[in-house]
């Protein structure tokens, strides 16, 4: 199964929101928020380490590293 995700540039409270696919999963605070969100959305053995190394997701405004303004 291929997955592809957006995260969003952080908003004041350095919530970032997260698509997966087509859909708008929820607003994630950190990597490990990204993470279940895509297991919820069927990848069960991924990890934060994982989120921060996949090609297959896309980071807007700041990699995963950046969660405030």
């Amino acid at each position: 199964m291929k997955i592809s995700a957006v995260v969003y540039a952080p908003a004041p409270d350095g919530g970032r929101r997260v698509r997966v696919g087509e859909r708008f999963v929820g607003l994630a605070y950190t990597l490990v928020d990204i993470a279940e969100f895509l297991r919820r959305a069927g990848w069960e053995d991924i990890e934060a380490s994982d989120v921060e190394t996949a090609e297959w997701i896309e980071w807007r405004g700041g990699g995963p590293g950046v969660w405030a303004h």
